[in-house]
């Protein structure tokens, strides 16, 4: 990207949007943290700039969030997924859509069925938005360790504009995860069962394993 876009992490009070947004914003990026209230979400973007020393995260209503921005990034919970996409479809005409849901029950662990959260949002949005899905498998306690060093986790990025999943792979690699292109928003769906597959995994060792490939040369 030739100049920094301004980033809105809709949703973005709970646990993996506020670890992006700190990596980001330690990058030089303007990004506004959405939320339901704005009074949230200010509140936790007035404390990620005393964390990093700076004045450049804002806290906005999702909706305004979504119209100040370029690039948009929904990191909600899974049940809130298609309301929170239906509610902002204006405000992200013209948009980079980003879309880090994993639809895994945490009670129930299990892949989920298709069309995957990234299919189904393309859908509901339409032409005029550009969706990627990155980010599902992404821990978000390790993002807001350790600013100034890699994450030990790769990011599949999966969408049917190729450049913009270009695009989305260059902000993973700013902050400090590698990134794949991994195919159509379909195989998103894929990306989205790797995540029941880790919380299985991490409940029965006790661990925090992550996702990384390796043969491939970044």
């Amino acid at each position: 990207m030739s100049e920094l876009a301004t980033i809105a992490i809709l949703g973005g009070t709970g646990n993996e949007g506020p670890g992006l947004a700190m990596r980001w914003a330690a990058a030089g990026y303007e990004v506004i943290i959405g939320s339901r209230k704005a009074e949230k979400a200010a509140l936790i973007a007035a404390d990620l700039n005393q964390k990093l020393d700076i004045g450049t995260i804002v806290g906005m209503q999702n909706s305004e969030a979504a119209r100040s921005a370029e690039i948009c990034v929904l990191t909600v919970k899974a049940t809130a997924h298609q309301a929170a996409i239906e509610s902002l479809r204006e405000e992200l005409q013209g948009k980079i859509f980003v879309d880090a849901t994993a639809r895994v029950e945490f009670k129930n662990i299990a892949p989920p069925e298709p069309p995957s959260a990234g299919r189904i949002a393309q859908d509901i949005l339409g032409s005029g938005v550009r969706v990627v899905a990155a980010f599902q498998n992404v821990p978000s306690s390790l993002l807001k360790k350790n600013l100034d060093q890699p994450v030990k986790t790769d990011v599949l990025v999966c969408a049917d504009d190729v450049d913009a999943a270009e695009v989305v792979i260059e902000l993973a690699e700013i902050g400090g995860m590698r990134a794949f292109y991994a195919g159509d928003l379909d195989n998103g769906i894929v990306v989205e069962g790797l995540t029941a597959l880790l919380i299985s995994m991490n409940k029965h060792y006790g661990g925090h394993g992550t996702i990384q490939v390796v043969g491939l040369e970044k």
